[in-house]
């Protein structure tokens, strides 16, 4: 997230501002997942590479979906 955190720093956004929009950003996610990956989300949230090996269904292709990947 630090990465994320100096590019949205870099656009202007004081370092509370980038925070705060990298937490709505989580939250948003979160909101959109089933409840089952929420918990990787918070993973990836605090900078942690979560085991992704068990997801089946397409959940990846899903998420690279929303990101316009």
């Amino acid at each position: 997230m630090d990465e994320l955190k100096a590019k949205l720093t870099s656009l202007g956004l004081s370092d509370e501002m980038a925070t705060q929009a990298i937490q709505a950003v989580g939250e948003f996610i979160k909101s959109k997942v089933p409840a089952d990956y929420q918990g990787l989300v918070d993973q990836v949230m605090s900078g942690e590479t979560p085991d992704l090996s068990s997801l089946g269904g397409g959940l990846l292709g899903k998420v690279k979906g929303m990101f316009g990947g």
